[in-house]
């Protein structure tokens, strides 16, 4: 709703006032992400299908749901604040109006996701979350760059799109359904002439969303996306995209193809020990690199940080039964929910460099503590939390989780893998922060956020101390599950 009143709002609004538009914009945001919180206490479905003694719903509100819907809506919430001072810098080459609109239409369909419980609805979710991310991508008028990144990010989606709807529609050939909970009873009577069709359906169907989370070999679009795409929406893709992507991820495995687990338990393992070493080794090759953007930086951390994510996720493959599988599930969305916010807070401080450092290189960061202390700290904490240090203590504990439900699963090798890309991702976090406080090249040039951008830097940073004081909000869900 919020999404269409801005796009007619925009016919009526003059240029001189098009900030009310991004106000509107938090508004509906934060006004959806409020309605959810009545609904914490009770379990609810629609389009629910009752005869013939089953019954499979279209459209679930459970707990994992609105967790999930949380965290998108809030990564949103912060995304629209980075931008508004985006669009007030960009001298009318982001047209606000589309802007708030496709930002908005891709945030419902990546709330839709979660709650969606047939492989119909979950890719008409995914899509909706797409589409416009890649329009958001390319926006920005005459840039070549945008452009290529906005292409790139289109054509490999298509393709992930195309492969998933493909293994769809064979588990659709081998079961008769397409509600997820049917799909999981009727893929254990499978006839065995189909069994072929049928593992070779859940591993197609896991494709759109593994390119979604950005595993490899589906991550090489993410570096010159981030890059190209204005800092807000590279900043919304890092956290909402990936939230998207391990819903989908969870709700395809974990739900609908329990009885497959021998086929994607395997395969995700391999997916998350590969990709966190390709995000991180990538990383400390450039960080030498003087001209090296903190962008970059961030995207391939980010595709590190999404094979931590794929850990908890591989060894519900290997539970031995189903409460075993959920609480592996739940260390997913714990790290999720301490990634979102230390993620988002350090796009934020990257965003207030920017405005002073067109080309926001790692080292423009050198001495930001003698020009804003107070940012420099900020950064240095989220940092800290990323690499899994004190006092970023959620981060410590996040890695915890994920390494535990490695080793519980059995899957010691994985563990090991994992511990080694934390000591490499290690040196460049470290290498950043301490560059933050070395003495600055030449007049320390102060930094003036403006409030909306302000108030995003301060969101973040009040939630991670929150959850660092406090971990066992989000760490819970790790011990009890969330379905």
């Amino acid at each position: 709703m919020a999404g269409l009143v801005v796009l007619v709002a925009d016919l009526f609004v003059g240029d001189g006032k098009k900030a009310v538009l991004g106000w509107i914009s938090v508004a509906g945001l934060a006004a959806a992400a409020l309605a959810l919180l009545p609904l914490l206490d009770d379990d609810r479905s629609t389009f629910c299908l009752t005869g013939g003694g089953t019954h499979a719903c279209s459209y679930t509100a459970d707990r994992f749901t609105l967790v999930i819907q949380l965290l998108v809506l809030g990564g949103a919430l912060l995304a629209a604040l980075l931008s508004m001072s985006t669009l007030k810098d960009s001298r009318g080459d982001l047209p606000a109006g589309e802007y708030w609109f496709l930002l908005l239409s891709s945030a419902a369909g990546a709330a839709l996701l979660p709650a969606s419980r047939d492989l119909a609805t979950l890719i008409v979710a995914l899509e909706v979350a797409s589409l416009p991310a890649f329009a958001l991508v390319g926006l920005r008028h005459g840039d070549k760059r945008s452009s290529e990144a906005a292409l790139k990010f289109f054509l490999s989606s298509v393709t992930a799109t195309a492969v998933s709807l493909m293994g769809v529609s064979f588990v659709y050939a081998a079961t008769g359904t397409l509600h997820l909970t049917e799909i999981a009873t009727k893929l254990q009577e499978v006839d065995g002439q189909l069994d072929t069709l049928a593992r070779t359906g859940v591993a197609l169907t896991l494709v759109g969303f593994a390119f979604k989370v950005a595993a490899v070999p589906f991550h090489f679009w993410v570096p010159d996306t981030y890059v190209g795409a204005p800092l807000p929406v590279a900043a919304y893709l890092s956290v909402v995209g990936k939230a998207v992507g391990f819903t989908g991820l969870i709700l395809v495995t974990v739900v609908a193809f329990p009885s497959y687990a021998d086929v994607w338990g395997p395969a995700l393992a391999v997916l998350a020990a590969l990709t966190m070493t390709a995000g991180n080794v990538a990383a400390l090759r450039q960080q030498s690199t003087r001209a090296y953007s903190a962008v970059r930086l961030l995207a391939w951390s980010s595709v590190g940080q999404a094979g931590y994510l794929l850990v908890p996720i591989a060894a519900a493959g290997y539970a031995d039964n189903e409460a075993a599988a959920e609480k592996a599930v739940g260390s997913t969305v714990a790290y999720a929910l301490m990634y979102a916010a230390v993620n988002l807070g350090a796009f934020a401080v990257a965003a207030l460099v920017g405005r002073t450092q067109r080309l926001n290189r790692v080292s423009d960061y050198r001495g930001l503590y003698a020009r804003n202390p107070l940012a420099a700290l900020v950064l240095a904490f989220f940092l800290l939390c990323l690499a899994g240090l004190p006092p970023g203590i959620i981060g410590l504990f996040a890695k915890v989780t994920v390494f535990s439900a490695a080793v519980d699963a059995g899957l010691g090798w994985l563990a090991v893998v994992t511990a080694v890309n934390v000591v490499i991702a290690l040196y460049y976090y470290l290498q950043w922060t301490a560059l933050l406080f070395r003495a600055p090249e030449g007049e320390p040039v102060a930094h003036r956020a403006p409030a909306p951008l302000t108030a995003a830097i301060a969101l973040t940073a009040v939630l991670g101390i929150a959850l660092s004081g406090a971990p066992q909000l989000v760490l819970r869900f790790a011990d009890t599950g969330l379905f």
